[in-house]
């Protein structure tokens, strides 16, 4: 192995632990079809407590690159765009800084404008084949959309063209379908859930093409590779909502020569140990403000810095509610700060799905039967929960025991200690490191955009000379970027690049500047600085010397 490991990060959305690794460990895991990502489990380390900070894409991937709580930092809304305090940076810079190549295909949603500092390569083609030399480490991460909720729904013939990899052997009939028990037991239900399914098995194959890729161009031994969700899957009580199936992912590891073959993990893991994690796996400082703590280190040495997962939700699109969760190895306690509002609140787009509208069907088919006098049974107690016009203030489910958290035990006398802990430990994680959540939204936006308009990252001091450049930017928090590149068009994108803060490079390609560098001599060079939450600064245009 060379003495710099190049990292490969394999991510999808919307998935918890649904792999054939994890049967027996997580419900239903042994229906699904994986073998490539079986496989990946069997050469490294399998977590089995491994939770996201939040139960949907842009506040848990803000997580995932920052190693900072959302709630701490201010990215905890779905969606926004947040200043984040100027210390706070997309662990990728850190990377770049070390030399390494980096590169994003192509999804980022991480509740900021991603600076073009942040990647070599934010695009379809981002790709560790393209860096400069065979022997340029890289970080390339690949972030797979296939299993997101969106395809459940599709129509048939688009979902068979969504999934050419699934055999007809490996289709999961709705017949066969294994539900929660919060979910009814109805066509539409176990065909969503069979689909699911299937999304993972076309999935797995994707995955499985990357990492063959890596073997073929002989990186294997070379290479730490991490799969990891983003949240929950993509039905009710899952995505958006701050219990086990929302919050709860698979995370698998493997690392040649440092960890061992078929190790399992049964600690504490929080996806936003992931940051401090690779940066500590190269012998890379680990920043300070940085929430998150690393796993492992350079020698493969696992660590189990957690004693809780803590976890949150706020505004998810129109949806305005407000949740908080910390889970320890047995437990899991739930504050809901707005005890009146329904779990199943509107939510345009989500109305359309057809979990969803099944849910609502089935609560106003019960409307019916009361206004007939009648006894509703078309949803259980539990599943009735879900439509309810108000939830309990707190929630406490013993997961060992209830992994589907069907019984509330919150006033339970025999769990009356754990309860009072978990309080305690909610209560001791907010007083360390704030929730800019529990602010009305519009202050915050205020304290990052007074009177509506974000402030400008100050113009870079530029200068080159004897053939070097050196440069700096005195608005704190501030990364500097130069290229060789010049301007090209590049029409701003208003539709999902800019809602999900694709990086906006001019169509060029900018270094991250960190020290005086040699510039190509007789080249003009452009410099530009760029501050999260900022608008960036004006672009500094040098003649050739």
């Amino acid at each position: 192995m060379t003495t710099r490991p190049n990292i490969l990060w394999i991510s999808t959305h919307d998935i918890s632990p649904h792999l054939g690794s994890y049967a027996g460990v997580w419900p239903g895991a042994e229906h699904a079809t994986t073998p490539h990502l079986d496989t990946l489990a069997e050469e490294g380390a399998r977590f089995d407590n491994a939770f996201a900070a939040a139960p949907v894409c842009a506040p848990s991937r803000s997580a995932i690159m920052t190693g900072c709580y959302p709630t701490a930092i201010g990215t905890v809304h779905m969606r926004t765009k947040a200043a984040p305090p100027p210390e706070v940076a997309l662990f990728t810079e850190y990377l770049r800084a070390a030399g390494y190549y980096a590169t994003n295909n192509w999804f980022t949603d991480f509740q900021v404008d991603t600076p073009p500092t942040a990647f070599d390569d934010c695009s379809e083609q981002g790709h560790w084949r393209n860096r400069p030399t065979p022997d340029t480490p890289f970080f390339a991460a690949f972030q797979g959309m296939v299993t997101h909720e969106s395809q459940i729904y599709l129509d048939e013939d688009a979902f068979l063209a969504a999934t050419p990899h699934v055999s007809a052997e490996q289709r999961h009939r709705p017949e066969d379908a294994e539900l929660p028990p919060y979910y009814p037991d109805t066509p539409v239900f176990r065909r969503s859930w069979a689909r699911y399914l299937d999304l993972i098995t076309e999935m797995d194959s994707w995955a499985g093409r990357i990492l063959a890729d890596l073997d073929s161009d002989g990186l294997r031994d070379d290479t730490i590779v991490v799969f990891w969700s983003d949240h929950g899957l993509g039905m009710p009580r899952a995505k958006r909502w701050a219990h086990e199936a929302g919050l709860r992912e698979p995370l698998i590891v493997r690392w040649p020569e440092r960890i061992r073959p078929g190790t399992v993990r049964t600690e504490i893991v929080q996806l936003l140990d992931l940051a401090p994690t690779m940066l500590a796996a190269l012998d890379l400082p680990v920043p300070e403000h940085m929430h998150g703590s690393p796993l492992f280190g350079s020698d493969g040495r696992f660590r189990s810095p957690n004693e809780y997962a803590f976890g949150a939700r706020e505004r998810m699109d129109e949806q305005q509610d407000s949740v908080r969760t910390v889970r320890d190895g047995r437990y899991r306690y739930i504050l809901n700060r707005h005890p009146d509002r329904s779990e199943l609140q509107h939510h345009e787009y989500a109305d359309h799905l057809g979990t969803w509208k099944e849910f609502r069907r089935l609560a106003f088919e019960e409307a019916g039967q009361l206004a007939r006098g009648e006894r509703p049974d078309r949803l259980s107690v539990l599943q009735r929960a879900i439509v309810a016009p108000a939830k309990p203030a707190e929630e406490l489910y013993d997961i060992e025991a209830d992994p589907h958290e069907t019984v509330n035990l919150v006033d339970d006398p025999a769990h009356a200690a754990a309860l009072e802990r978990l309080r305690s430990a909610l209560r001791e994680w907010t007083e360390r490191y704030g929730d800019l959540g529990l602010l009305p939204e519009n202050e915050l936006l205020e304290s990052w955009r007074p009177g509506g308009r974000a402030p400008t990252t100050a113009r870079p001091e530029a200068s080159v000379e004897g053939g070097m450049l050196t440069a700096a930017c005195v608005t704190p928090g501030a990364s500097i970027g130069w290229t060789t590149d010049p301007p090209r068009d590049d029409p701003d994108d208003g539709g999902l690049a800019a809602n999900i803060g694709a990086p906006r490079t001019g169509g060029r390609h900018w270094n991250l500047y960190t020290s005086p560098v040699v510039v190509p001599d007789g080249e003009r060079v452009w410099v530009g600085a760029w501050r999260m939450g900022y608008e960036p600064s004006e672009i500094v245009n040098l003649a050739p010397a």
